[in-house]
């Protein structure tokens, strides 16, 4: 069942998942996860059994022992076994701001005067209002425009059309 692998890469292979074991043991870094230690455990004993870790070829080429994401995940195994930080965007490379923006604060050199009394509230604005809104009663105020005005409702004018769709 197993496929055609070079076996130089199958060695090649188990050697980096066992060095990376290894060096998961030594302590330099931080501990492996569970799951990173099942990966490891099960990729070696697949790529023993089988010659290849993956049996998609979508997944890889043909002649691989590894999968393109088992050889990025087992990379970043290593690194993280070795005790050095992930690289990419999300950690110290990429595009992270490396030192805090230079700024100046404008009032620093000012000194602050001290505040004002406050302000006597200014009164309403006089509004435009149609003399047809005012009643002769100062306190009813002013009417609501005739879109809000309650208008009596009409049943529909229906119209019978001949000669349609049915031809009666």
């Amino acid at each position: 069942m197993s496929r055609d692998v070079d076996e130089r890469k199958k060695r090649k292979a188990l050697r980096k998942l066992r060095k990376a074991a290894m060096l998961a043991e030594q302590g330099l870094g931080p501990p492996l996860s569970d799951w990173e230690k099942q990966f490891l455990e099960e990729v070696e004993e697949r790529i023993e059994k089988f010659g290849s870790a993956f049996h998609d070829l979508e997944k890889g080429q043909s002649d691989e022992a590894l999968s393109a994401l088992q050889h990025v995940k087992l990379r970043e195994i290593d690194k993280k076994a070795r005790g050095k930080g992930k690289s990419g965007f999300g950690s110290k490379g990429g595009f992270k701001r490396k030192t805090s923006p230079r700024v100046r604060q404008i009032d620093e050199d000012l000194e602050v005067p001290a505040p004002e009394p406050a302000a006597k509230p200014r009164p309403n604005k006089p509004q435009l209002v149609r003399a047809s809104d005012l009643s002769s009663d100062p306190e009813a105020g002013p009417k609501p425009p005739i879109s809000v005005q309650a208008k009596p409702k009409k049943p529909p004018q229906l119209k019978v059309i001949r000669g349609g769709a049915g031809k009666t």
